[in-house]
């Protein structure tokens, strides 16, 4: 028994990395995708051999639990517990969201990487640009970030995280990753401007204040239905357009003109 805990414990280590599933991730990278310069989107192909952002919006998911990159896997999401603030909670020793995408930022910055540095580098930053905007990747670590916040989603036992990253996606609108940009990506110029401004911890100190609201009207045992589905789904139009329209405004500042 004692070996069968430890492993559910590790299974739930490993699930808190994954964030909006293959659906979100997908949305975010095509949004970003639409709002790039002529300059930043070739200089971006040229990175990723030609790929489109969708293509590898999901790649550190399957990477981080590789060898190779099993330093990654603490990468996802940054976990703020009740009390604590963005300054207050002590940083994982192993790595969190916000320390990968300023070092990822650095390094591009500099010009120094090798080829294969830089495409791991930008494949990363496309991933990890989602993962800030899923509120329970601000979750609390002692929870690990809502897989400990068992909830009933339509009838079916499940937990917080859980339907947080693929199943309110899927079930606020069954459309492809490209029918989520066409309905809700009608933007202006200047409100995409204005999203983009600010700092990726200002950015990700929203997703936290979502977080703790979410953490607020979902205590454990809740019964999702169709009322929290329609409360939540202007919060992921909103999380996931944000997501996009910051992550084309950061590709555009690094390969830009």
């Amino acid at each position: 028994m004692k070996r069968i805990t430890v492993l559910f414990v590790s299974l739930l280590a490993t699930l808190n990395c994954f964030a909006w599933g293959q659906k979100g991730h997908d949305v975010v990278a095509y949004i970003a995708e639409c709002h790039l310069t002529p300059t930043a989107a070739q200089r971006v192909a040229e990175v990723l051999g030609g790929r489109s952002l969708v293509y590898y919006a999901n790649w550190m998911d399957n990477a981080s639990n590789t060898p190779e990159y099993a330093y990654s896997k603490t990468w996802h999401y940054m976990n703020i517990d009740e009390g604590e603030t963005l300054d207050s909670q002590p940083r994982n020793p192993k790595g969190d969201a916000l320390t990968a995408i300023a070092g990822i930022v650095k390094g591009i910055e500099k010009g120094k990487l090798s080829d294969k540095e830089h495409f791991d580098q930008l494949r990363m930053l496309i991933h990890l640009m989602g993962d800030i905007h899923c509120p329970m990747h601000a979750g609390r670590s002692t929870d690990l970030g809502g897989n400990r916040v068992p909830v009933i989603y339509f009838n079916r036992e499940t937990n917080l995280h859980s339907i947080w990253d693929t199943a309110l996606v899927e079930s606020a609108h069954n459309w492809s990753y490209s029918e989520w940009q066409w309905n809700i990506d009608r933007v202006t110029d200047e409100f995409a401007q204005q999203v983009q401004q600010g700092s990726v911890e200002e950015w990700f100190e929203q997703t936290v204040r979502i977080a703790k609201r979410i953490y607020e009207v979902t205590p454990e045992g809740t019964k999702v239905s169709y009322d929290y589905l329609n409360a939540m789904t202007p919060v992921i139009e909103q999380q996931l357009l944000f997501g996009g329209l910051r992550l084309a405004g950061m590709l555009n500042a690094l390969y830009g003109e």
